[in-house]
């Protein structure tokens, strides 16, 4: 028998518990299929976000079509001198005109017309435009439509044909008179005006090396050719077995090449031929002795007295401008560019040779910040910096050489903006005038006039719909307001922005950016376990800045959760001191400043749970991610699905892992490899795979399972037959993890009323 005293005992421990372990009442049937309606109702409510111009032959008007509402639409004419935005036409009246010509009804809100078009002499009134694979005019002075004659298709080029004028071009020199070709691994010159002239050279290749036809290139004088000869690597083959084919019963194995870290790979080498002496002209290759196996372009100065070419060193911490003298083949570094961590060659390289100067334009990080330096091309002299500060140039869009002006994209110019926001700027060559052409907070997209003088800037946040203003280059200045989206059915099927939160890293220091996506249904009196979606890798950075309707991370969200997405240290477009958190190092993927992140929100909001760890999700990259967050992370994170991991980087393919992990292979690969740590793993794990995943190699993923099983662990595992790369992402795993996000956070089974 209890005590009225011990009752009350247990009935307050009781009570205590079940208010520090909510019950919770998400994760329910209807939940579900709130969640995966999500995509259907967010998708195709967002209008007049998008203005794909057609430009007027002067460069000073442009007509456009613009989206009003499901299956309605309006044109619109803008004279970009006057800034003057109106409708194209009325659209009832030419709605009744096109309905006489037709013979069917035409709904002035989905008027069948492709484009309008502004062509030369058209008289004030007349409107052009394309409907149903016919050219019309509506001359609305005098209310009449007509059909005018098929726009001439005679200077249309087949995509075959503008092949084969680019094959000639690499093979036929510039004076016509002769081709290289390859024959038998060898290089041969021969005549080009009959084929039975006698072989002017040729120059002995084999089958280990042998030369090839990428990127011949042909001196402007026609006197000297550049050919690369390949020394051959070797050949990887992976193999997989597709277990249910469509088209037989018994299974079938596949083959493809792919290369991965280590492995011995072609070396490319440039040959110097000159024509006049029949003979090849020997290049000292003393400062491009361990090139990386991709073929450069050649760039021949307008004299012929040169070529240059870009030496990529394999282990990507050199990268090199070379210059070589066409008469002695001696060679000379122009540009040096060398990093104790890594060289991005793959994200972070411009080349602009200004031939007329003898200059050229390089994009370095040398001081920290990824931005764009002058050199003198022939002495490898740095006439100046021409961007600089505490923000990174992203793309150059273009290089006038008459005004030496560059136009360029870039992102954290602005100090009081997110640093990942994309502007468009230009700067002159000496460094000085520097111009931003896009206004507002958000990041920004640009379309150009064909002649440049205007461009149509589009811009948006995340939480905030795209607004398209019309813009002169000149200065930046605003012509006229085009769009202002209209988000109104959006907000109607329930949506609410995700919210960008920012939080100091692992250094106190460092802002790190971020999103929070709660349900649509969202009570902040509730509390809800939180999920991260993760991708880290250091190619890029990927929390999304734009405005879309719909993210995959609501539909998780939507079921009951708080999803977060981060981007750590560790990845790109920040400084270069943030990006070499990855080198050697892809192990890390920002955890500390994303636990530091997500411990700060928490501390904002009190509807952030933790109470039974923070789970985390990912494909490929983020595979590999969200099981080493298990793996070295155990006190935090205590529930991962992970998608297609590249688990271990010596299985995966070369390029990515050795620009990121270095090369030769090192012990910090095993040491950083989710299948040698896999007996660390604590909490839960579920693992899937496509069968036919040809991006990364299935097997990493098998070889986690392998080793888990040897390890004595509990985890959950799917292979997908006939799946390639990303299977996580079809409805069956979609339902499958959020499963498991339900069963092992809210500590429920999943899909119950």
């Amino acid at each position: 028998m209890f005590s009225k005293r011990s009752f009350c005992i247990q009935f307050f421990a009781l009570s205590f518990a079940l208010l520090s372990h909510p019950a919770w009442s998400q994760g329910t049937i209807p939940d579900y299929e709130r969640a995966f309606a999500l995509r259907g109702e967010y998708e195709r409510t967002l209008f007049r976000d998008k203005v794909n111009p057609h430009w007027s032959s002067d460069g000073e008007r442009f007509g456009y079509k613009v989206e009003t509402g499901r299956n309605q639409h309006e044109f619109i004419i803008v004279d970009a001198k006057s800034g003057q935005r109106k409708l194209a036409f009325d659209h009832k009246e030419l709605a009744e005109l096109l309905s006489q010509k037709l013979g069917k009804p035409v709904n002035d809100l989905n008027l069948p017309i492709e484009r309008i078009e502004l062509a030369e002499n058209v008289n004030v009134g007349d409107v052009h435009f394309i409907s149903q694979g016919k050219h019309w005019k509506f001359d609305q002075n005098a209310k009449e439509l007509s059909i005018l004659e098929p726009a001439s298709e005679a200077n249309t080029k087949s995509k075959e044909q503008k092949n084969q004028q680019r094959r000639n071009s690499q093979t036929v020199s510039p004076d016509g008179l002769l081709r290289a070709t390859i024959e038998n691994h060898s290089l041969l010159i021969k005549n080009e005006t009959s084929d039975e002239a006698p072989t002017e050279i040729r120059i002995a290749g084999s089958k280990e090396h042998a030369f090839k036809t990428h990127n011949l290139a042909w001196a402007p004088d026609s006197k000297k050719l550049v050919a690369w000869k390949v020394e051959a690597g070797e050949q990887r083959t992976v193999h997989f077995v597709e277990s249910s084919p469509k088209d037989q019963l018994q299974p079938k194995l596949h083959a493809f090449n792919y290369l991965k870290p280590g492995d011995r790979i072609p070396q490319p080498r440039p040959h110097l031929i000159d024509i006049e002496s029949n003979a090849e002209i020997v290049i000292d290759d003393s400062h491009f002795k361990t090139p990386w196996m991709n073929i450069p372009k050649i760039h021949w100065s307008p004299d012929s007295s040169r070529f240059y070419f870009v030496y990529n060193q394999r282990g990507h911490q050199v990268l090199r401008v070379i210059s070589v003298d066409a008469k002695t083949g001696e060679a000379k570094v122009i540009v040096n560019e060398e990093s104790k961590t890594f060289v991005d060659y793959a994200y972070k390289q411009h080349l602009h040779f200004l031939h007329e100067t003898n200059e050229l334009i390089w994009m370095s990080e040398r001081d920290g910040w990824n931005h764009l330096y002058l050199y003198d091309s022939l002495t490898g002299e740095v006439k100046n910096q021409i961007t600089q500060g505490l923000w990174v140039v992203r793309k150059v869009v273009h290089v006038n050489e008459e005004q030496r002006e560059l136009w360029f994209e870039c992102s954290g110019l602005l100090p009081e903006q997110n640093p990942y926001y994309i502007q468009l700027a230009k700067i002159q060559f000496d460094g000085s005038n520097l111009t931003r052409l896009t206004d507002g907070d958000g990041t920004h997209t640009v379309k150009l006039s064909p002649d440049r003088r205007y461009l149509i800037d589009t811009y948006s946040r995340i939480d905030s719909p795209p607004l398209i203003n019309l813009r002169e280059t000149a200065t930046g200045g605003l012509v006229c307001k085009l769009e202002e989206s209209d988000i109104t059915k959006l907000k109607t099927a329930g949506w609410s922005p995700p919210e960008r939160f920012v939080a100091k890293g692992r250094d106190e220091k460092t802002d790190i950016h971020g999103v929070i996506f709660r349900p649509s249904n969202f009570d902040p009196e509730q509390k809800y376990p939180v999920i991260e979606k993760i991708y880290a890798g250091p190619h890029g950075s990927f929390v999304p800045i734009s405005f879309r309707e719909f993210h995959s991370a609501q539909e998780v969200a939507e079921v009951g959760f708080i999803v977060v997405q981060i981007d750590g240290m560790g990845t790109s477009n920040r400084s270069k001191a943030f990006h070499d958190v990855c080198w050697k190092n892809l192990g890390d993927s920002g955890f500390p400043d994303r636990i530091e992140w997500i411990k700060a929100a928490a501390k904002q909001y009190p509807e952030f749970d933790l109470t039974h760890g923070v789970g985390i999700y990912g494909g490929s990259a983020g595979g590999q991610s969200s099981l080493r967050a298990l793996l070295a992370h155990g006190d935090f994170y205590t529930v991962a699905v992970s998608d297609c991991g590249c688990h271990d980087n010596r299985m995966d393919k070369i390029w990515w892992n050795e620009l990121w992990m270095s090369w030769p292979i090192g012990p910090h690969y095993a040491e950083q490899s989710n299948v040698t740590q896999a007996h660390k793993l604590t909490g839960k794990l579920f693992l899937t795979v496509g069968e036919k995943d040809t991006n990364v190699d299935p097997a990493s993923t098998m070889q986690v399972v392998d080793a888990l099983i040897k390890a004595g662990k509990d985890f959950d595992f799917i292979m997908v037959p006939g799946r390639g790369h990303g299977v996580g992402e079809i409805p069956y795993l979609r339902k499958r993890r959020i499963d498991f996000f339900v069963r092992h956070l809210m500590k429920k089974e999943p899909r119950v009323e």
